[in-house]
């Protein structure tokens, strides 16, 4: 165990913000379940989308053998972050451990859910209705997040998500930041990210497009610590660097 601890760096706000940001540019992730029948480890690919506290959340089928295993076992990980060149053991990834908890289609969060991940992910219109579908939210519980070799960090629950779902912005609505961000972008308030379409908002950043790639934009990276309604985000000249 000691020497597990000396391979772990402190965690750290630069931690916390490339867990941010590995999680919110992801457009899908593997997903680990285990097998009901056996027991072993399952491993699918999955899109990944958000509720609007920042909190992810999957939609699967009931048709899918990694749904059937969730409903049997709730604990699941979720692998994201994807390499570039050369070695892809040199890129950042995380593991994050959850419990999921399928989201009632008769319930305005669900509404709120299909809207966001609509944005997010437009082609999933072909199928988000289809009854056997429905959304799963992911409450993280820990994440082991490897920022490259020798960036080992092990990140808690309150790490992944520092404003949970008791615990909402004051006089926060996701939908508005998104049409503020939207109407800045298109007026010309955010220079830096102009041919972006904004596809998600929660209490600590956003999340843009730009056709190919997501790109996170934590409201700390802008200099604030919090969204305040109905208020402009500073100008924006250069892009954020990416991880």
């Amino acid at each position: 165990m000691a020497e597990a601890t000396k391979i772990l760096r402190a965690t750290d706000d630069d931690a916390r913000l490339l867990a941010e940001r590995l999680l919110h540019e992801a457009r899908f992730a593997a997903l680990a379940t285990l097998e009901p029948e056996t027991g072993f480890p399952l491993v699918s690919r999955v899109l990944i989308g958000f509720c609007a506290d920042g909190t992810p959340a999957l939609l699967l089928s009931r048709l899918a053998p990694h749904r059937q295993a969730i409903e049997a076992d709730a604990r699941i990980s979720l692998l994201v972050g994807e390499p570039g060149k050369g070695d892809p053991l040199a890129h950042a990834r995380m593991t994050l451990k959850c419990h999921a908890a399928i989201v009632r289609r008769d319930s305005a969060d669900h509404d709120r859910l299909r809207t966001r991940f609509l944005l997010r992910h437009p082609k999933s219109a072909l199928y988000i209705d289809f009854p056997d579908f429905a959304f799963f939210r992911l409450e993280p519980l820990s994440a082991s997040l490897n920022g490259g070799f020798g960036q080992a960090f092990a990140l808690s629950a309150e790490d992944l998500m520092p404003r949970g779902a008791e615990d909402p912005a004051e006089g926060f609505d996701d939908m508005e930041m998104i049409r503020i961000v939207t109407d800045q972008i298109e007026n010309g308030g955010l220079p830096a990210f102009a041919g972006m379409k904004c596809v998600g908002a929660d209490p600590l950043g956003f999340d843009l497009f730009d056709g190919a790639t997501l790109s996170r934009i934590a409201l700390r990276t802008l200099g604030m610590t919090e969204y305040v309604p109905r208020m402009p985000f500073p100008r924006q000249k250069q892009r954020i660097s990416k991880i």
